[in-house]
């Protein structure tokens, strides 16, 4: 597993050892020592796994109370996937990073709690994994407008019209949020 490190330090880009032939190929996606032995010592307790088609924005949620670290992997189509650093603490408070995560290239991102996360489904029939380190509580779940200007995402939106939840056109603007001390 090679981690690279990215601008916000505590999110991770991950890229698996794949072991490929004319057959096929074989990936670890989730080992607990081998990830404990780059640092990331993690628990997981919730599995999820949803498809969207092409222009499928959803986020940038988080759960302020009973939160939740993602470590996060495509495993059909592709997607730009982003992380928010929203630690009012942190000097990264703000910052954002985003990744295309495909089946192709079969990279995972790690966010940690204290971030918000979103993407943006880049083709139709796109599958979207990921672990969680506690339980989804909706009570405790929040949303953060996508096209923040005080963010400034960059989202892939050339020839795309993002198609939104009702939450997430509900999102407010990250001066307006809840979040981290």
């Amino acid at each position: 597993m090679k981690v690279i490190d990215t601008a916000l330090p505590e999110v991770k880009l991950l890229e698996p050892r794949v072991f490929g032939d004319d057959r096929g190929f074989f990936m670890e996606t989730w080992n607990a020592a081998t990830f404990a032995s780059l640092g990331l010592d993690l628990t997981f307790v919730q599995d999820n796994h949803s498809r969207s088609s092409r222009g499928v924005l959803r986020g940038l949620h988080y759960q302020l109370r009973r939160t939740q670290g993602k470590l996060v992997r495509v495993t059909a189509g592709a997607v730009y996937d982003v992380a928010v650093d929203i630690r009012r603490s942190s000097p990264n408070f703000g910052r954002w990073v985003g990744y295309e995560l495909s089946a192709a290239n079969k990279r995972m991102l790690w966010v940690p709690e204290g971030f918000a996360h979103g993407f943006l489904t880049l083709t139709d029939g796109t599958d979207f994994l990921y672990k969680c380190t506690d339980l989804y509580a909706p009570e405790h779940e929040r949303a953060i407008a996508w096209n923040d200007p005080a963010i400034g995402i960059d989202w892939p939106l050339e020839d795309i019209v993002p198609q939104l939840s009702a939450k997430d056109r509900a999102g407010v603007p990250l001066a307006d949020a809840e979040v981290f001390a």
